[in-house]
């Protein structure tokens, strides 16, 4: 596997777990809560929301664009998510993680440089593996303050950059 591709998949797989740590040992009131409620831009998501989103944004750009498999991303359903518990975030989360973790390491050099098209974009793919990082950390970002806001001002806690796995 490629160094590259290495600190990229130990990055992915560590704001994964940390948004599955986040959201795994809450009740489902407070998987669904959101802080401000009501439609479009006026409104927030819930953590089960941005769980499932961040997984359907790791499947799409990882899995479909890159690895090349079939399309099955419903992005409006990802923010329709409502759950009872954490197990079917948990359970979609660990199902997009395998499949990251079985494509990745065949990802090439050509791979990274070659150019993709979507909705009349153009991209490499190391654009799409970046932003998946980017988008998770923005996502695991907004988990960490609606649970913040949820649980009175009592943080989730993360580990701090020189904890954390990624670097070479």
């Amino acid at each position: 596997m490629l160094p590259e591709i290495q600190a990229y998949l130990n990055l992915i797989n560590d704001l994964r777990g940390q948004v599955g740590k986040l959201v795994a040992d809450l009740p489902g009131d407070a998987l669904s809560w959101r802080p401000v409620e009501g439609e479009g831009d006026h409104a927030t998501n819930s953590l089960a929301v941005m769980a499932a989103h961040a997984a359907g944004g790791e499947a799409f750009w990882i899995g479909e664009v890159i690895g090349g498999l079939p399309s099955t991303r419903n992005r409006e359903a990802e923010f329709a998510t409502g759950v009872e518990s954490a197990a079917p975030l948990l359970a979609r989360l660990e199902e997009v993680g395998e499949a990251t973790q079985r494509l990745m390491p065949t990802f090439t050099a050509e791979q990274l440089e070659r150019i993709y098209t979507h909705n009349n974009y153009d991209f490499t793919g190391r654009w799409a593996i970046l932003h998946v990082i980017e988008h998770t950390s923005l996502h695991l970002g907004h988990m960490q303050i609606t649970y913040q806001l949820w649980n009175s001002g009592k943080g989730a806690g993360s580990p701090r950059w020189f904890e954390r796995p990624g670097r070479l």
